[in-house]
């Protein structure tokens, strides 16, 4: 019965913006693994609650990253709606070294000037949450454009925010983050086997020619 009580009181403690969030937030992730593009209006909706979630918690690099997603989603619907004409949806793509070397040194920037900016401030970690705020700010720019390895970047960040929002007592974030591991992990596995089909059409028409 102790259990059922601390149960109900953690339940009790909760709130409906982000019982709201984390249903949106884990839909949206999972029609992105699984190549859907209504993932992008849903997603538009869940960082809307975001924004005002983390602003109460005074995770402010994680707010700020919000109103971003917000602009990357519109992208993502738009370039995910460009589609060549003889593809039932948008090819997936592979990093180049280029992007790799780009992203390094983008991620080691932000974090540093980020961090030290929030250091003045009433911000919670304010270098960890700025090191996830700049995997992030890569990560979804690959999702909008449907880069393969964008789903290794996502299952490495959404661990250490796990711990984070554990420590901030957002427990329904840290669940939902759990969450997005194992779908970020499927995601990976789905698009790794569609960059595979690929390969092999593209290997089939050159044959036919």
């Amino acid at each position: 019965m102790q259990i059922v009580h601390l149960l109900q009181d953690w339940w009790q403690q909760q709130t409906w913006l982000e019982l709201c969030g984390v249903i949106t937030g884990l839909l949206c992730v999972y029609l992105a693994a699984v190549n859907n593009i209504w993932n992008w209006p849903i997603a538009i909706i869940s960082v809307t609650l975001y924004i005002f979630i983390f602003f109460e918690a005074h995770l402010y690099a994680d707010m700020g990253l919000q109103v971003y997603f917000f602009i990357v989603n519109i992208y993502g619907w738009y370039y995910w709606s460009k589609k060549p004409k003889d593809e039932k949806k948008t090819p997936v793509a592979i990093i180049t070294k280029k992007e790799v070397l780009v992203s390094v040194i983008a991620i080691a920037f932000f974090t540093f000037i980020l961090g030290t900016l929030l250091k003045y401030t009433p911000a919670s970690y304010p270098y960890i949450d700025s090191f996830c705020t700049a995997c992030s700010l890569v990560a979804q720019v690959f999702l909008a454009r449907k880069v393969l390895e964008n789903w290794l970047i996502w299952i490495f960040v959404d661990v250490i925010y796990v711990g984070v929002y554990i420590f901030k007592d957002l427990h329904l974030t840290a669940v939902m983050y759990a969450i997005y591991v194992g779908i970020a992990l499927m995601g990976y596995i789905d698009w790794k086997k569609d960059y595979k089909s690929q390969l092999i059409k593209a290997t089939d028409a050159r044959i036919d020619e």
